[in-house]
C-alpha cells in the first residue's frame, strides 16, 4: 500500500516527527505551507492562533502537488492549537473527499491534546481515523517516550502492510 505523510509545521517539532514517520514507512511526504507566514514572535503567534481556532479561520494554503487516489493510507501532523489542529490543517482537510479513506493523525504540543483527535473525526467526515498519536514537547525536547512514537508506527507498517 501506498503511504502518504502530510503536515503543517510551524516551529520544527511537527516537521521532526513526520520526517521519522515518512522515512520508517518508505512514504511520500508533503508539507502544508500556508500562504501567508505567522510572526516569529511566540506571544503574537499564540495569540493569533488564539483567534483563529475560536473564530473557525481557515487560512489559504498552497495548493498540493498530489493525486490522492495513488494513496491507501494518509498520515496527517499537526501542532495543538488552542486544543485543537492548527488552522491550516483544518484548511487542508476541509479541501478534500476523506469518504472511505484511513487516515492516521498525529499531534505536537506543549501540554494537551485537547479535542485534536474529534475535530480530526469531523473534519475528515467518512474517512476511517485511527487512533492519534499524541507526541508531546519541552520545547525542542521530545518527551514522549521514543517507544511510544516507534509502536505507533510499526502499527500502521502492520495494518497497511497486511
Amino acid at each position: 500500500m501506498k503511504k502518504l505523510v502530510v503536515y503543517y509545521s510551524i516551529g520544527g517539532n511537527t516537521r521532526a516527527v513526520a520526517e521519522r514517520i515518512a522515512r520508517t514507512l518508505h512514504a511520500d511526504i508533503v508539507e502544508i505551507r500556508t500562504v501567508k507566514e505567522y510572526p516569529d514572535d511566540y506571544d503574537v503567534l499564540v495569540g493569533l492562533g488564539q483567534k483563529e481556532v475560536e473564530s473557525g479561520y481557515l487560512p489559504a494554503i498552497h495548493p498540493l502537488d498530489i493525486d490522492f487516489t495513488r494513496y491507501d493510507a494518509v498520515i496527517i501532523g499537526t501542532p495543538v492549537w488552542w486544543y485543537s489542529f492548527a488552522p491550516a490543517v483544518k484548511k487542508f482537510l476541509s479541501c478534500y473527499r476523506w469518504k472511505g479513506r484511513k487516515i492516521y493523525p498525529f499531534a505536537t504540543n506543549g501540554g494537551w491534546l485537547g479535542h485534536t483527535y474529534s475535530d480530526f473525526k469531523k473534519a475528515a467526515r467518512g474517512a476511517l481515523v485511527a487512533p492519534i498519536l499524541n507526541v508531546k514537547f519541552e520545547e525542542k525536547e521530545q518527551v514522549t517516550p521514543d517507544d511510544v512514537v516507534k509502536e505507533w508506527i510499526q502499527d500502521i507498517k502492520n495494518a497497511t502492510e497486511s
